[in-house]
């Protein structure tokens, strides 16, 4: 159990004190997140897709990121609403970090605390750093590109003093259990950044059913595609109601080590995942790429448009930002996200506000 349990309130609670935790050095592989000693780092860098970094000017790099799918223009008319809920099923997030202080970030309780006990655990470098391209204030060195939703968190990856060398995973139970709590806690649009863990028949088909009640109730649900390399698709990117996303490099091409797949190519779409920077709890600026980390680039875009055209029901959201499956795509490789295209998309049917 981690030592800051929720209390039951909606409102998070900062941690007082700190945990003794030993510190992991992330790299980011074909496999996923990897945390390793330091003294176990390689010499040879090819196998590796990432280290945490700083980079030499993070903001330029925010913005050629941004421009690539076209979302300042779209951050340039909103920083979102308040009344637009963005659900993050991932791992704890550090809501005293100073970039995200101002935001309203709101804990979905649930059997882990949404607050990081362990700065430098996987879990919760993994949330902080996904919430921080949600919800970091604008200025920072993040991409920060919905600020002014509010950020509800329902954790669902366990932190680990000595860093879990896998990527961050969930049974097909847990997912469903935090997909039906974001629903009813009414979330607009889930992010959703996990490998699937002990695949079951019957797990699996309560995932299903819980993805066709987001669909019901009106919550996009957008799934980060994963990072395997192959060609296929899992119980969540196969769901006609989720929106797979694949990275790609900053030229718009697709990393080589992203998943892709017929349902992938028809419905999703692919957004930056190489070498962003956003945030970690120890204050530092890392830099990763990945799935993970191109999945709230399309989460965000939405909640700008939810927070521009607040009538938009959850279908036009939809149809807007996937430019319409009318397109009768056949690629494993979907279109690369353009959020200003997404805006004139539902402009011509509903009135900004």
């Amino acid at each position: 159990m981690n030592k800051w349990e929720s209390s039951g309130s909606s409102q998070l609670h900062k941690p007082t004190d700190e945990l003794r935790c030993h510190k992991p050095i992330w790299f980011f592989t074909s496999r996923g997140i990897r945390v390793r000693p330091f003294s176990h780092i390689p010499s040879a860098g090819n196998a590796f897709r990432f280290k945490a970094t700083v980079l030499s000017s993070p903001s330029t790099n925010s913005r050629s990121l941004l421009d690539l799918v076209n979302l300042t223009q779209l951050m340039e008319l909103s920083s979102g609403r308040t009344e637009t809920t963005i659900a993050l099923i991932d791992g704890p997030v550090a809501a005293d970090h100073k970039d995200l202080s101002s935001t309203n970030i709101r804990e979905i309780p649930g059997r882990r605390s949404g607050t990081c006990a362990c700065a430098n655990s996987t879990a919760c470098m993994h949330g902080t750093f996904v919430a921080g391209i949600l919800s970091a204030r604008r200025g920072s060195e993040a991409p920060s590109i919905s600020p002014g939703c509010t950020l509800l968190v329902r954790p669902i990856f366990g932190e680990s003093a000595s860093g879990n060398p896998n990527m961050p995973s969930a049974t097909p139970d847990e997912l469903a259990t935090a997909i039906i709590d974001c629903v009813d806690e009414g979330a607009n649009v889930i992010n959703l950044s996990a490998a699937l863990a002990q695949p079951s028949a019957k797990g699996e088909r309560r995932l299903e059913e819980a993805l066709h009640y987001s669909a019901k109730r009106g919550a996009v649900l957008v799934a980060a595609a994963g990072n395997q390399g192959s060609i296929g698709s899992s119980a969540i990117t196969r769901h006609p109601w989720v929106i797979p996303v694949v990275a790609c490099d900053l030229r718009g091409r697709p990393i080589s080590y992203s998943n892709v797949g017929h349902s992938i190519g028809r419905r999703g779409l692919t957004a930056p995942g190489d070498s962003i920077t956003s945030l970690s709890a120890d204050g530092k600026s890392p830099s990763f790429g990945g799935t993970s980390a191109a999945a709230p680039f399309v989460t965000g875009a939405i909640a700008l448009l939810k927070s521009i055209f607040p009538d938009a029901t959850a279908a036009q959201l939809k149809i807007g930002v996937t430019r319409g499956q009318a397109l009768r795509r056949s690629t494993v490789v979907p279109p690369l996200l353009d959020a200003w295209a997404a805006y004139q998309v539902l402009a011509t049917t509903l009135a900004p506000r």
